[in-house]
């Protein structure tokens, strides 16, 4: 080791200790320890980020820590964005989850399970992209998964929901951890050697065959860890049920990873591939994109809506990884990096917005008991600092000018539109309904946080839980608030970030910066140039100019034109079902919503009518469409099964040989 790798020791050391502290301390300093020993991890391994990412790489071989195989660490460029991004995450949950740890009416989250899985859950995410061998990997990797299905579960006593949406998460992270598994292995096994050197040097050698089964093992055990449509069934469950810092955690942080093993197995490891590659994962992220916004418009849930969110902004991603992948194998370099850098970017800005939204989602949820939007409302004067904090991240989200969104995907949208005259057949189809599925989405986005925003902040209480909800303790407030000051800054300084993803882009793309400049954003080979500090200064100009030249006039109070009905109530507001219900008839085909009317007609007459019920439902299509059924056909088959093990061992002897003279006819027809 070096010593530049010395914050990542610490972050480690730090986790490790956190843990200790969950376990040992007493209850009522538990989450004390526990938050802090998380907060400084989280520190370090920005620290251990940011130096890797500014040129100070490093590696490291520990041949005793895993017995056999050994421990290599490597930070580069590429992970180290990854490293920063992930602790910075986990200081805001840590210093949050000090006081939302502490015990509130039904809530309590300070056992010792939840407080000492919780740092060694950010230390395994620091792992993943500091490892630089299969073995490394695919343990971080586990280590992750099986610490976070611990936490989604912290509350499994309380409510039925927790152990369904528990047992969703376990299946299909093990599904593709295994996927993933067996990707690994093989390429390990045709390189004949585990380290990443070994695999970079011959994956480029390996038959187009090898390299594409590898490309798509990877691509479908990362696309499911990063919540990519149709491996995404378990985000939407799984979101709403852990507590606020795990969400924060685990969708600005974790899904994150499922990015980064992409990138780094398709780009570094195996040198780049054919264009149907790139064409897949574009496909793929637009499809997340859309769906995800779409299920994120009518979601009434208000986790459940940040988290279809995930699934969309992590499909944004992804069109600019496919994007930069496909430029890059048709020959447009410069356009590559910058669809790569935009891709970053983002991925950068949805840790920033998505950990303020979730936490401050969790600050709702315990202080009005519900996250149900049609039930919330009256929150701006009853938690005016957490309605603040979430209007920031609301903004960051619907990628409007002031929001740390709106850089990433103006770049994103440069790239892609840039990119229609540089390539063949494939980039000149592609890139306009790329074009297409991001200006959709973005619209989209900007109705589903102003339903979330206007109708569970701002609109009239509509329970009795709402109106009497009270603000956040202040370490979840300052949680929160560190948050919300990485959002500012990404949003009026990009360039504080941009040199770091530059050298993360040159790891997978090599080449000059795809994007310069001290104040004003200038794209390299494009002319085209972004001042997102100058756009912001002109808006609070011109806000100030009417101040000053409208709102000073003389003004008259008058009461509100009721067309004679009153003053209004809470009935009369939109909800957010009534908000998404033109949107919901746009997309009818795509959503299927399912509906039902009741008609209860007095005893004494069929034609009076004593009430009726209309309900509405809307599901997860592509849940009830591809995954019931294979449910219910290994439902089928375990039944069926059951009889074949009648405990005869006359019959389990006749099982064993036909196996064995199976295996025989395969290996005399294949050899």
């Amino acid at each position: 080791m070096t010593g530049s790798s010395a914050p990542f020791v610490v972050a480690l050391a730090a986790g490790l200790l956190g843990a200790v502290a969950g376990i040992a301390l007493p209850r009522r300093v538990r989450p004390l320890g526990a938050g802090v020993c998380t907060a400084v991890s989280g520190a370090a391994g920005v620290v251990a980020g940011v130096a890797a990412f500014a040129g100070h790489p490093w590696s490291a071989w520990l041949p005793d820590v895993v017995p056999l195989a050994g421990t290599r660490l490597a930070v580069d460029g590429l992970g180290g964005l990854f490293i920063a991004v992930t602790g910075a995450v986990g200081v805001c949950a840590g210093v949050y989850g000090i006081a939302y740890c502490r015990p509130h009416g039904d809530h309590a989250l300070d056992g010792r399970a939840v407080q000492a899985v919780t740092p060694l859950f950010l230390a395994s995410m620091l792992l993943v992209p500091a490892a630089a061998s299969v073995t490394t990997f695919l343990l971080a990797w586990e280590l992750m998964a099986v610490a976070s299905l611990l936490l989604v579960l912290a509350e499994h006593r309380h409510r039925t929901s927790v152990r369904e949406a528990g047992l969703w998460y376990a299946v299909m992270t093990q599904l593709g951890m295994v996927v993933l598994l067996g990707g690994l292995v093989g390429f390990a096994a045709a390189a004949h050697g585990e380290s990443f050197a070994r695999l970079r040097e011959a994956g480029r050698g390996l038959s187009p065959g090898v390299r594409a089964a590898v490309f798509l093992a990877v691509f479908v055990g990362c696309a499911s860890k990063a919540g990519i449509v149709p491996l995404h069934v378990w985000l939407p469950r799984a979101h709403p049920e852990a507590p606020a810092h795990v969400s924060a955690l685990m969708s600005a942080a974790m899904v994150n990873l499922g990015v980064y093993g992409i990138v780094r197995v398709g780009f570094d490891l195996l040198g780049g591939g054919p264009a149907w590659w790139w064409l897949l994962v574009l496909a793929a992220g637009a499809g997340s994109a859309l769906y995800g916004i779409l299920q994120a418009a009518v979601a009434t849930d208000l986790k459940r809506l940040l988290a279809y969110s995930t699934c969309e902004n992590m499909g944004l991603v992804l069109i600019g990884v496919g994007a930069a992948g496909l430029l890059d194998r048709a020959g447009a370099r410069p356009l590559a990096a910058l669809a790569m850098t935009a891709a970053l970017l983002h991925l950068v800005n949805h840790s920033g917005f998505k950990t303020l939204l979730f936490l401050a989602a969790g600050s709702v949820v315990r202080a009005a008991g519900t996250g149900d939007l049609d039930a919330l409302g009256g929150l701006r004067t009853r938690m005016p600092v957490t309605t603040v904090l979430f209007g920031l991240g609301a903004l960051g989200a619907s990628a409007l000018p002031l929001g740390n969104g709106f850089v990433s995907e103006w770049l994103l949208l440069q790239g892609l539109v840039k990119a229609l005259g540089s390539g063949g057949t494939a980039v000149a189809v592609t890139m306009p309904l790329a074009v297409a599925v991001v200006a959709l989405t973005a619209g989209l986005a900007v109705a589903t946080f102003v339903k979330a925003f206007g109708v569970g902040f701002l609109a009239r209480a509509r329970s009795e839980k709402a109106e009497r909800a009270t603000e956040s303790p202040r370490a979840m407030l300052l949680g929160m608030s560190l948050a919300a000051a990485c959002c500012v800054v990404l949003a009026l300084g990009p360039v504080s970030v941009l040199p770091g993803i530059a050298r993360a882009v040159r790891v997978v793309v090599p080449g000059p910066d795809a994007v310069t400049g001290p104040v004003t954003l200038r794209l390299h080979g494009v002319a085209s140039t972004l001042s997102p500090l100058w756009i912001a200064v002109a808006l609070i100009l011109v806000l100030a100019v009417l101040r000053v030249t409208v709102m000073r006039r003389a003004r008259r109070r008058a009461r509100l034109w009721d067309c004679g009905m009153g003053p209004t109530s809470a009935r009369m507001e939109y909800t957010a079902t009534s908000f998404a219900e033109p949107l919901q008839r746009v997309f009818d085909n795509v959503l299927a919503p399912e509906t039902d009317v009741d008609v209860t007609p007095l005893a004494e007459s069929a034609y009076l009518v004593e009430s009726v019920t209309y309900r509405a439902r809307l599901g997860d299509r592509i849940e009830h469409r591809i995954y019931r059924p294979v449910i219910a056909a290994a439902a089928w088959f375990g039944r069926v099964a059951r009889g074949l093990g009648n405990g005869s061992v006359h019959r389990y002897l006749g099982y064993g040989f036909c196996a064995f003279t199976g295996v025989l006819i395969v290996l005399a027809v294949t050899r």
